[in-house]
């Protein structure tokens, strides 16, 4: 089964529903939706990015987990609201009609695996680790088609957002880890 094909489009509607609805319970605050009633499938243990964008496209925000340590309908739960809310990047998502403005987008994570030269990152099918000296940073897959980048200046960006200089990721020190995602939006599933 392809990747992408993991989830059917309904599955991919709850989870989009499941971020929203997570969202806007924490806005009026009140307790968030009963999930028991989900599929099963959706409560396997799983990891997933919630990342948040305007109208135009920019982002607004963006949270996750590489480590897959919960049911994914909670890992969807808590990362949808740590997007909206915790992102260091932007301030909080302050109203029902601003969270109405935004569009959701879900990356399920498959586990990382250890790669042992950085050519084995293939840009636009591999999410990438980047890890030297205690230091570490990752880009989703669509991060790099999105921008426009190629291998290295991906991971000379990916260097730089570990704090460390743009050619970093070529030190022998440095290490890498690849992932794949299953990526859905709500512009992606109809409602």
């Amino acid at each position: 089964m392809e990747n992408n094909e993991l989830y059917n489009a309904d599955e991919k509607r709850q989870l989009l529903l499941l971020a929203r609805s997570s969202m806007e319970a924490k806005l009026k605050n009140e307790p968030m939706q009963d999930i028991s009633n989900l599929p099963e499938k959706l409560n396997e243990i799983a990891s997933c990015f919630v990342t948040l964008h305007t109208k135009s496209g920019a982002l607004r925000g963006c949270i996750g987990n590489i480590g897959a340590y919960e049911p994914l309908t909670e890992n969807v739960t808590h990362n949808a609201a740590n997007s909206a809310f915790n992102d260091p990047r932007f301030p909080p998502v302050a109203s029902l009609e601003e969270l109405a403005r935004l569009e959701i987008e879900i990356s399920v994570l498959t586990a990382p695996k250890e790669i042992a030269l950085p050519e084995e990152f293939i840009v636009g099918e591999h999410g990438v680790i980047l890890s030297n000296s205690g230091r570490s940073a990752v880009f989703l897959p669509q991060v790099a088609p999105e921008q426009g980048w190629s291998r290295d200046t991906t991971l000379a960006h990916l260097s730089m957002k570990a704090g460390m200089a743009s050619d970093a990721w070529r030190e022998p020190e440095t290490k890498f880890s690849v992932f794949k995602a299953i990526v859905f939006s709500e512009k992606d599933i109809k409602k």
